[in-house]
């Protein structure tokens, strides 16, 4: 953009490190340095619109899956999924009692879910587990603290027509069975999700928006009346498939009163065997091309008389059990994190990753339960990044992801840096205003009233730090599943602990340093923002 379009009245340095506070007439974007120095680094400048709040998540908003797909699940000639079904993970009974033992004693599958390690460090509070297929008559015995999401399926009673259409309407009888038996039994159960990949075009099958809504307002009931003496109700949750603007619109518009969360899957990257999968990830536009489904969701829910919110209920990235050492090793925190960030821009309160365990793209290693990269990602996501999103955007390079959100231990904010060009060092520093201002993704054409942050004035050079968390691959493979935090592999201690995810202290009259192919935290407790205040 023409530095003529950009009016500023002054640079004020303050926090021990360049706050750039502007003031605007037309022009979003505060200004930038678009210098390569020597050695491959390029300067540049995070903008953060301080003013208000550009979304708000759940503070739960990290949430992953777990399957039913038995040993037998085979893609491209590899069976990914082992025992990682939920028939092997937890305790199931029918509705005739009969138990399935299986084993919820693992030290390190517990470490990873519960609300703290042994160590004292801060886990997942608890972490929202999201039950997925065709349960029919299953229920759940919780024996981890966790919120469960619990699928239902919304085939039973409906006629599947040649073409796939499926006609007719839900029978409820086998969910209110399960429903009431999870009640009888004292089972907390935090939502009901109606159905499966059934929206739209659907994944073999396909219901109507306007039989799916019918169905959602039946299972609403059947909860109503099963839940009238229980204080806490359930979220009713629906669809569960992919986003398709005329069908979501139709189907949020005949139920304003009935879901509590309308929740869409992604798959953005294609077939886990496509040969270029490792190029999407790293695609700048294959990234972007996501926020359509998001925008476009967003504004229905805008526009309609419904109080609903946008879940992501379901997102692995890749379909098809993902890839080997690639969907379950470092590079897929590039796609995994930006996700996070993007989805909370548009006001996504909940994002579920396929899966828990279980495929090639699970947080935890399918067979012995060990974090893979992308849970350290979400672990630090969780830990760092507070529930009010702040509109950012980096303007030097399109390899640069920027994101940043109130801080979740703090008054202060926490930035996430994405860094997805192989060779290119950049020097970033933090700009700020309090003029409104749309997401990077969304129109840039209008105007801008004159307000002035005041942040709090450093009393001496040096005397203010913030806090960093790098992640990297180890020894450079972008294949490797070990992450290094500050140059640290992320390992399991003997006891299966997870390790502590220890910051560096840099001076905050420093530049953030993003590294190629590298991730970075930035946690800085003394910016107060009016966002976050």
């Amino acid at each position: 953009m023409p530095r003529a379009l950009l009016q500023m009245s002054s640079l004020v340095l303050q926090m021990g490190f360049d706050a750039w506070v502007c003031f605007f007439t037309f022009s979003f974007i505060c200004g930038y340095s678009e210098a390569l120095g020597e050695n491959g680094t390029l300067e540049g400048i995070v903008f953060i619109d301080g003013k208000s709040a550009i979304g708000i998540t759940d503070t739960n908003f990290i949430c992953a899956t777990l399957d039913w797909w038995p040993p037998e699940k085979c893609d491209y000639g590899t069976c990914a999924w082992g025992h990682a079904s939920l028939l092997n993970l937890v305790f199931l009974l029918s509705i005739f009692d009969s138990v399935c033992v299986c084993d919820l004693s693992n030290t390190i599958f517990l470490n990873a879910i519960k609300v703290r390690t042994s160590s004292d460090h801060a886990a997942f509070s608890p972490l929202k587990i999201r039950l997925g297929g065709t349960l029919q008559d299953k229920s759940l015995l919780s024996e981890f603290r966790a919120l469960i999401i619990f699928g239902l399926n919304a085939l039973d009673g409906r006629t599947i027509l040649p073409g796939g259409s499926a006609f007719g309407a839900w029978d409820s009888k086998n969910a209110a069975s399960l429903i009431a038996y999870t009640v009888k039994k004292g089972y907390p159960i935090y939502g009901w999700e109606l159905g499966n990949e059934l929206s739209g075009t659907g994944v073999g099958t396909k219901v109507t928006a306007a039989q799916y809504a019918s169905d959602s307002i039946s299972l609403q009931n059947v909860v109503q009346e099963i839940y009238k003496d229980v204080t806490s109700k359930p979220q009713i949750i629906a669809p569960g498939g992919f986003f398709d603007q005329n069908w979501f619109t139709d189907f949020v518009n005949k139920t304003p009163k009935t879901v509590d969360v309308v929740s869409h899957h992604i798959y953005n990257l294609g077939s886990g065997a496509d040969e270029h999968l490792v190029e999407r990830i790293l695609d700048p536009s294959t990234l972007d091309g996501e926020a359509d489904t998001f925008s476009k969701l967003q504004n229905i829910l805008k526009s309609s008389a419904t109080s609903a919110r946008a879940w992501v209920g379901e997102a692995g990235g890749a379909y098809n059990s993902g890839r080997n050492l690639v969907t379950n090793a470092f590079v897929f925190s590039f796609w995994y994190l930006d996700q996070l960030g993007m989805s909370s821009s548009y006001d996504t309160k909940t994002y579920c990753r396929q899966s828990l365990i279980g495929g090639n793209y699970g947080l935890l290693n399918t067979t012995n339960f060990t974090p893979n990269p992308d849970y350290y990602s979400a672990l630090l996501w969780h830990r760092l990044m507070g529930r009010r999103v702040l509109s950012t955007s980096f303007s030097a390079t399109k390899k640069i992801r920027a994101y940043a959100h109130c801080a979740k231990q703090s008054k202060g904010i926490t930035v996430l840096l994405i860094n997805l060009d192989n060779s290119t060092t950049v020097q970033a520093k933090l700009s700020f205003n309090s003029s409104s201002r749309r997401h990077k993704h969304r129109s840039r054409g209008h105007v801008h009233r004159r307000k002035v942050i005041l942040l709090p004035r450093r009393q001496k050079r040096g005397a203010i730090t913030r806090e960093e968390y790098h992640l990297t691959a180890k020894d450079g493979n972008l294949h490797s599943q070990t992450m290094l935090l500050n140059g640290n592999a992320l390992v399991l201690n003997s006891e299966g602990d997870i390790p502590p995810l220890h910051p560096l202290h840099v001076n905050s009259s420093e530049p953030i340093t993003i590294a190629p192919y590298s991730i970075v935290f930035s946690h800085l407790p003394h910016v107060v923002l009016p966002a976050c205040s």
